[in-house]
């Protein structure tokens, strides 16, 4: 298993967001969570924490992977989940990891993501690995 965690100030993301919208965005987001954010800075940062805190479980930082190589997905009434794209993926693959769950929060000024990568020899859920 790995792990990994980051919290941004929400404040911080939204001056960046209203300085370089469009480079911003394009730079850090997929089209998808850009459809999704809408602009929101709560929402934007989470994701960029989920982000961060997948960098670190990859054990890559900002310089390995790409920050749209990392995508967080919400289908509407589930939870987020993380989507891997190209250098991401493939680390992901070279270090065993089967699944990645996130938890994202966000305060009035805070937004904060916890990782979890799940190699297919980890104890899930029950106690069973991902190869039971």
């Amino acid at each position: 298993m790995y792990v990994g965690v980051d919290l941004i100030e929400i404040e911080r993301i939204g001056l960046t967001y209203s300085r370089y919208p469009r480079r911003f965005l394009e730079k850090i987001y997929t089209p998808a969570e850009r459809a999704y954010c809408r602009g929101r800075a709560p929402q934007l940062a989470s994701r960029f924490a989920a982000k961060e805190a997948v960098m670190k479980a990859l054990g890559t930082g900002v310089r390995g992977v790409s920050w749209r190589d990392i995508e967080v997905q919400r289908k509407r009434g589930r939870a987020p989940e993380i989507v891997l794209h190209d250098r991401a993926r493939a680390r992901a693959k070279s270090m065993g990891i089967v699944r990645i769950a996130v938890s994202l929060s966000h305060s009035r000024e805070f937004a904060i993501a916890s990782v979890v990568a799940q190699t297919a020899d980890s104890p899930g859920p029950e106690g069973r690995t991902a190869q039971d």
